[in-house]
C-alpha cells in the first residue's frame, strides 16, 4: 500500500464520551495557560532591561520551545475530541512526529546549555559577561537545534521507508514512533535500535552536562563563607533544577516501560502530562521563584495600567 494514501486511526486516551469532555476541558485550560504563561515570559524578556542576561535569553528560547512542543500535540487532539474525528493522514502523522521529536530533543540540549550558563554564573562570576556574550549565546542556541536535528534525522529517514498493510490503528492520542512501529508490516528491528541509540545518546549526553555543571556548582557554593551567599547561589539554580527534574523524570517514565498492557496506558498518561502540564508549570516555576522576573512583570503591568488610564 502506498504510504501517502494511508489514513491512521488514533484511539486517543479514552472512548468514554463523558471522560472525553473532562479531558477536553482539562487540556484546553492547560494549553491556554501554557501558551499565555510562556508568551508572557517571552514578552518580559524582550521589553525588560532587567532581563537581558544570557540566563533570560535561554529562558526566552525555552519558553518558545514549550509553546511549540505543546502546540505540536494538544490542538490536534482537542480538534479530534470536539469534532469526533480520529483519523490522521500519513503525511500529517510524519509531520507531527518530526516536530514533536525536534522540539523535545532540542529542549534537552537547551536544558544542558542552561545548566552550563548557571555553572559559569556561579563558578566564574567575574568572567560571566565575557564568556556568555550575545554571540556565544546565539551559537549555543543554534547548536541545540542542530544537534537535535542530527539526532532525529537517522531514525526518521529509516521510518519513511516503513510499509503499512492492513493495520492502521495507533493506540495513542498523537502520532508517536513506538505505536507506529508496532503496526508496521516491515522489519522494524534496525529502526528500533536506532531510536534507542538516539534516545539514550540524547539523554546521557545532556544529563552528563547537567550533572557535571551542578557538581562544580555545589562544590563552589559550599566554599562560600556565609550562609546568605550559599542560599542566594542555590536560589538562582532552583527553578532550573525543578524543570530538569520534571523533564528527565517524565522521560524515564516513558522509556523505562512496565511490562504488559499497563505500559501503553502509563506512557499515554505520562505523554499527556509532558505535553500539557509541564509546559504550563514552567512559567510559574520561573516566575514565582525569581525576583527579577516578578519585578519585571510588576513593572510591565504598572506601565500598561498607566498607559490605559491616560
Amino acid at each position: 500500500m502506498r504510504n501517502n494514501t494511508i489514513t491512521f486511526i488514533l484511539l486517543g486516551l479514552t472512548s468514554d464520551p463523558q471522560v472525553k469532555v473532562v479531558i477536553f476541558i482539562f487540556l484546553f485550560l492547560t494549553y491556554m495557560l501554557s501558551v499565555t504563561g510562556n508568551l508572557t515570559i517571552i514578552f518580559l524578556t524582550f521589553i525588560s532591561s532587567q532581563l537581558k542576561t544570557a540566563m533570560y535569553f535561554f529562558l526566552q528560547n525555552f519558553s518558545f520551545l514549550e509553546i511549540s512542543f505543546t502546540s505540536a500535540c494538544i490542538p490536534r487532539y482537542l480538534y479530534n475530541i470536539s469534532m469526533g474525528e480520529r483519523t490522521i493522514t500519513y503525511d500529517n502523522c510524519v509531520i507531527q512526529i518530526f516536530f514533536t521529536d525536534l522540539f523535545g530533543v532540542t529542549e534537552f540540549f537547551l536544558l544542558a546549555t542552561m545548566s552550563y550558563d548557571r555553572y559559569v554564573a556561579i563558578c566564574k562570576p567575574l568572567h560571566y559577561m565575557t564568556i556568555m556574550n550575545n554571540k556565544v549565546c546565539r551559537r549555543l542556541i543554534l547548536c541545540c537545534w542542530t544537534a537535535a536535528l542530527l539526532i532525529i534525522l537517522p531514525p526518521l529517514s529509516l521510518g519513511l521507508k516503513l510499509e503499512f498493510c492492513d493495520a492502521n490503528v495507533i493506540d495513542h492520542f498523537v502520532c508517536d514512533a513506538s505505536p507506529l512501529l508496532k503496526i508496521s508490516c516491515s522489519e522494524t528491528w534496525l529502526i528500533e535500535q536506532v531510536v534507542i541509540v538516539c534516545a539514550v545518546l540524547t539523554f546521557i549526553m545532556t544529563l552528563i552536562c547537567v550533572v557535571l555543571s551542578y557538581v562544580y556548582i555545589i562544590k563552589t557554593v559550599l566554599r562560600f563563607p556565609s550562609a546568605q551567599q550559599r542560599k542566594k547561589a542555590f536560589s538562582t539554580c532552583s527553578s532550573h533544577m525543578i524543570v530538569v527534574s520534571i523533564t528527565y523524570g517524565s522521560c524515564i517514565f516513558i522509556y523505562v516501560k512496565p511490562s504488559g498492557k499497563n505500559s501503553v496506558a502509563i506512557n499515554k498518561g505520562v505523554m499527556m502530562l509532558t505535553t500539557s502540564i509541564a509546559p504550563m508549570l514552567n512559567p510559574f516555576i520561573y516566575t514565582l521563584r525569581n525576583k527579577q522576573v516578578r519585578q519585571a512583570f510588576s513593572d510591565s503591568f504598572k506601565r500598561i495600567a498607566f498607559v490605559t488610564t491616560k
